[in-house]
């Protein structure tokens, strides 16, 4: 039973502590839209989210209203369009995600994501066609999100796909050059993608998931620097204990909206992901809890060990607040959309061999990160490589999510505006990984992809 204690705590995580749900996403299988003809294919595939998303954003507001708690976003995951797209006659796929653009304005939701493929193992003749739309197509729509993963535990990395990404991560910051790149915003590289992911810019639907089914995020880094304030010089077990509660709590609130969600739109309830996603709001940010843990700033020694606990008390005490804990569950760490983690970037506290380390211990990896605008393909790739074999030998969810911002240099700063933030383009080392690129190939799945 709730008591009227729990209940001011939480109107007080709301009001003073940024708590919020992050997103309620539905995703939806677009596999019945498959057709031959590109026009009637991407017809389908609009009257589809439109049909099953139209009381998405009005009931998300209503329980917003009723419940007092702020969801942020309202989002579509769709199935990974080069699957959709495969029986079309075409060489470009950008029709498909202009249909995504429009049916997700037409829905009233933030984002779409979906404007994916699926090449750990190799690539279809519609995956590549799909990877070589990416550039024109999200340049040529505002909400639309796509993502490629490159590598798995069982299958290891695509090495040829991998190039294929730096040069269209490229390519597509030059598309957007007067937006300071912000294609790239909308663009994930993953090694271990999840089906069930509710967070953009990386969500689709997966082929295991039913027609239809609501995810929920939950956030609240405010939430957990607040309850650490109360704990201040205590042992670390004390502070594990601590965020463990602090998760509790948050991820309770998000199984309630989740479950009341999935009630009122008549669709099945998926899972609930516990990460703790920032925004660029003073106290709403992953490096702050961190800092106040006892580091001067987020990115000198002892960050990674600081964060590796934050990300497992989170899922611990998540675990016990719902059964269906799902998506990516930890904590995200987007250089750009925190605000204590674009001031320790700017200082020069927090590099992106840093920032690497503290991937192999939580979730997800180097997410909106601004590098200087000369940076040439060959590296990119070659920063895709490094996190895909984190993410490959720790069987976990890596990804990559960079900004080669076009005419900036080391110094200067890419403002996103809202959720987005900005970026202080950080250096990238000088030499080459040209050769290591150019092999191609496949890098094998390590030893335990053979455990079952």
């Amino acid at each position: 039973m709730l008591n009227q204690h729990e209940i001011m705590q939480t109107i007080q995580m709301i009001d003073q502590q940024h708590l919020d749900v992050r997103t309620i996403t539905m995703g939806i299988s677009l596999l019945s839209c498959a057709h031959s003809d590109v026009k009637v294919a991407c017809d389908k595939v609009y009257d589809k989210i439109t049909r099953y998303a139209e009381k998405l954003v009005a009931t998300g507001e209503a329980i917003e209203k009723e419940f007092g708690i702020p969801i942020v976003n309202k989002r579509i995951s769709v199935t990974p369009i080069a699957l959709v797209a495969a029986a079309a006659e075409t060489d470009n796929y950008t029709p498909f995600a202009q249909a995504m653009d429009r049916a997700a304005k037409t829905c009233g939701v933030n984002f779409i994501g979906g404007f994916s493929a699926l090449v750990q193992k190799g690539m279809t003749e519609a995956d590549r066609k799909l990877i070589h739309s990416i550039p024109e197509a999200l340049a040529t729509t505002d909400i639309v999100c796509g993502s490629v993963n490159v590598g798995s535990t069982k299958a290891g990395i695509d090495m040829d796909a991998v190039a294929l990404m730096g040069r269209t991560i490229k390519d597509l910051a030059e598309r957007t050059a007067d937006k300071g790149g912000f294609g790239c915003a909308k663009l994930v590289v993953f090694c271990n993608a999840v089906e069930d992911n509710p967070f953009m810019a990386g969500a689709f639907h997966g082929v295991g998931e039913p027609e239809r089914v609501i995810n929920v995020g939950v956030s609240g880094p405010g939430v957990v620097h607040h309850a650490l304030q109360a704990v201040k010089g205590q042992p670390f077990d004390v502070v594990a204990e601590t965020i463990k509660k602090t998760a509790f709590r948050i991820t309770r609130m998000g199984q309630l909206v989740a479950q009341e969600a999935s009630r009122r739109l008549g669709v099945p309830f998926g899972i609930v992901d516990l990460s703790l996603a920032p925004t660029p709001a003073v106290g709403d940010s992953v490096a702050r809890i961190l800092e106040e843990m006892g580091l001067e700033v987020c990115g000198t020694h002892g960050t990674t060990a600081a964060l590796a606990l934050l990300n497992d008390a989170v899922k611990k005490g998540g675990v016990m607040a719902s059964s269906s804990v799902g998506g990516l569950s930890g904590a995200f760490i987007p250089v750009s959309e925190d605000e204590g983690m674009i001031a320790a970037a700017a200082s020069g506290a927090l590099t992106l061999d840093k920032l690497e380390a503290m991937t192999c211990v939580c979730s997800v990896g180097l997410d909106m990160i601004a590098v200087p605008g000369d940076t040439s393909a060959e590296t990119l790739s070659a920063i895709i490589a490094d996190e895909a074999a984190i993410g490959m030998v720790n069987t976990k969810t890596t990804a990559v999510r960079l900004i080669p911002a076009p005419g900036c240099k080391v110094g200067d700063t890419v403002e996103f505006g809202g959720l987005l933030g900005s970026a202080p383009v950080q250096p990238v080392h000088p030499f080459s990984a040209h050769d290591f690129v150019a092999r191609g190939g496949r890098i094998p799945a390590p030893m335990q992809s053979l455990k079952n």
